[in-house]
């Protein structure tokens, strides 16, 4: 089953900061980064269900960089559709 993953406008905002920094740290540094977080989104559209960290918020931890994916899962009664919003 493929989930439709849906991110908020705020959590644009956070990926594009984060993007910045690391570019100002090292060139390439936020390109990669971003990299990263894609290949994480695309996991979340085949297997969204990660450890709850918070009440109905999940977790997914981003490899080698400080930052976890937090989001939840809205179910849509009629099709059984699924989305993951950050």
């Amino acid at each position: 089953m493929i989930y439709k993953v849906v991110i908020e406008p705020r959590a644009i905002l956070d990926i594009q900061d984060a993007i910045d920094y690391y570019d100002s740290k090292q060139n390439g540094l936020g390109t990669y980064f971003f990299q990263v977080v894609e290949e994480h989104i695309i996991t979340l559209t085949k297997s969204p269900f990660f450890q709850i960290r918070y009440k109905d918020y999940h977790g997914f931890p981003i490899r080698k960089f400080p930052f976890i994916l937090l989001y939840y899962i809205r179910r849509k009664a009629k099709n059984n559709l699924y989305n993951v919003c950050f």
